[in-house]
């Protein structure tokens, strides 16, 4: 316990004298990447512990967090997650996993976000021209994951994206990959995913502009990449209580590097109680949220909610919902 204690509190350190030093490396970078919906994290539980989540994934969220934890649980599961997101986005996940035995799993998700139509305005028609438009993102991956010992773990999804902006469309292939490794020093563990890597993409399609005028090239931007560490364990367990806290480091090709930590109440493995905190984030801090876990006659029944604060934009509330069977 004292080793881990002395882990815990040499990364803080390292965390927090890198926030001093360098507060806004990498801000230069923001508005370089597309698909940026990627980028919003999925599930109540992760949300609610400020997305510190890659090195605890033990259900079928790892199928978004980190595809190496899709062998740290026994049950095949489904999973969905429906997120009521700033200004009236209403982002959707629904994935499932299942275990070809205790060292290979593999699963397949689908992401897609949405919004009402809107109406086109120009310079001369602002209050309308009757048009409207819409925008909307869809994903669908595939992930597989193998455990190489008891310990070690590692995993890795194929992802196809597409995202339409009325007549514009534009698809790409990415991948994500992640590790997943017990310390042996009590439940300490570590994880580091990179998400989203895949080649710069642009636009198809063809636009009228005024005077007939016909744009058709467009500009190529990176997938929305991210390097993630985390780091858990759990400072407290017994029968009936367990403490879970997380930390991990961000680190986004179109932002500054950031921090999120996070803690779960466990009781009876049953009622479950969140609070997490996101720093050098724009706009996001704190987070909080509960679960509930529950026998059923078909399956375990597991449902959580989220509420994540912005500083401008109001909150964001999300919901899921995870059988395993």
């Amino acid at each position: 316990m004292k080793k881990i204690t002395f882990l815990i509190l040499l990364l803080t350190m390292v965390v927090e004298i890198r926030a001093q030093l360098f507060p806004v490396l990498g801000g230069q970078r923001a508005g370089i990447s597309t698909a940026q919906f990627l980028k919003i994290g999925v599930g109540g539980r992760a949300t609610a512990m400020g997305d510190a989540f890659v090195a605890i994934d033990d259900d079928a969220s790892a199928l978004y967090w980190n595809p190496a934890g899709l062998v740290l649980f026994n049950d095949n599961q489904v999973f969905f997650s429906h997120n009521d997101w700033v200004v009236d986005i209403k982002h959707d996940f629904l994935g499932a996993v299942y275990h070809l035995d205790k060292y290979n799993s593999f699963g397949v998700s689908v992401t897609s976000l949405r919004t009402d139509d809107m109406p086109v305005t120009t310079e001369f028609a602002p209050f309308g021209t009757g048009e409207y438009f819409s925008y909307s993102d869809l994903a669908i991956s595939l992930s597989y994951a193998r455990k190489m010992t008891d310990k070690f773990s590692f995993g890795g999804t194929i992802r196809y994206m597409e995202e339409t902006l009325d007549k514009l469309k534009m698809r790409s292939v990415m991948i994500d990959l992640g590790t997943f490794y017990y310390t042996g020093l009590g439940t300490s563990r570590f994880a580091v995913v990179v998400s989203n890597f895949g080649n710069e993409m642009a636009p198809d399609g063809d636009v009228v502009l005024w005077g007939s005028r016909k744009q058709s090239e467009w500009q190529s931007f990176s997938p929305p990449t991210i390097f993630r560490i985390g780091f858990a364990f759990e400072p407290y367990e017994d029968e009936q209580h367990k403490v879970t806290t997380s930390i991990q480091l961000n680190h986004p090709n179109d932002n500054s590097e950031n921090v999120s930590l996070g803690a779960e109440y466990s009781w009876n493995k049953m009622f479950f109680a969140r609070g997490g905190y996101k720093f050098n984030v724009d706009e996001q801090n704190y987070t909080f949220g509960v679960g509930v876990k529950l026998p059923i006659n078909i399956a375990n029944f597991t449902m959580d909610y989220a509420y994540s604060n912005f500083t401008k934009l109001g909150s964001a509330n999300r919901f899921s919902i995870t059988l395993g069977l």
